[in-house]
């Protein structure tokens, strides 16, 4: 994590943030000198990111090689009409420059392999996974667990959203395959045939946004241990505790 320093302009930007007896300017410091790596820049990713960039991370990594679709807008909000055709990462560092022009933005669009994810996993301070496939969620967090470094985790399908984290510091912390095993892979449900409600990814987004930063600042209490569902037909969460397992292909030997 990189040192930071607030100037006058980042007391005023900041100030709600400093307020909080959680965050203060010790707080916010460490959030300007942090470096987030953003799996994804779609629905997760939009409202994620720019909670990110909106509260100050100094350095935002955003992933992905997709372009914008027109199917997209329902849901992605970091992109537009304006932006069609265009890839996600340029669309979407943009929107966060205009959201925050101090906030330094690494566009990659490129698929997030488990070589790519090695180095750039290694140079994050915290990981938001916010695609949109189970492979990819499986290498996200196999590159965390060999960094040793924070991951949340969300997803969000039909009607139905989750998150969870994986934090290191806490040596029982259950990794993603504790719970979903690599091996027990499921039938891939993606929006493009089974929908999405559009408002859903925003609430999971946020959350996962919320989980980054309080990484990044050390309070609070984390969904480490936990998986957290949420049912929007009726906006009931469900909060099932997880659990680190020995015989885990991941993290089991960490």
């Amino acid at each position: 994590m990189a040192e930071a320093h607030l100037d006058d302009q980042d007391l005023l930007r900041y100030s709600r943030h400093i307020l909080l007896e959680d965050i203060g300017i010790e707080g916010q410091e460490r959030l300007l000198g942090a470096h987030a790596l953003v799996i994804g820049a779609g629905g997760l990713g939009s409202p994620a990111a720019m909670y990110l960039a909106c509260a100050g991370v100094g350095h935002i990594t955003l992933v992905d090689n997709d372009v914008v679709e027109l199917t997209n807008l329902q849901r992605q909000i970091m992109h537009s009409t304006q932006t069609l055709g265009r890839p996600k990462v340029d669309s979407a560092r943009e929107t966060l420059q205009r959201l925050n022009p101090s906030v330094r933005v690494s566009a990659l669009p490129l698929r997030a392999d488990a070589a790519l994810l090695a180095d750039l996993v290694a140079q994050a301070d915290v990981v938001l996974d916010c695609c949109d496939n189970f492979q990819t969620r499986q290498a996200v967090n196999a590159a965390c667990v060999r960094a040793a470094k924070p991951l949340v985790s969300g997803a969000a399908i039909q009607m139905d959203g989750q998150i969870m984290v994986y934090d290191p510091s806490h040596n029982d912390a259950p990794c993603y395959a504790c719970t979903f095993a690599p091996e027990q892979a499921p039938e891939e449900a993606r929006c493009a045939t089974m929908g999405v409600f559009a408002p859903l990814v925003g609430i999971i987004g946020a959350m996962q946004a919320a989980e980054a930063l309080k990484l990044v600042v050390r309070t609070g209490r984390s969904l480490s241990g936990y998986l957290l569902m949420l049912d929007a037909r009726t906006m009931e969460w469900t909060r099932l505790t997880t659990q680190r397992h020995s015989h885990c292909s991941v993290c089991g030997a960490a």
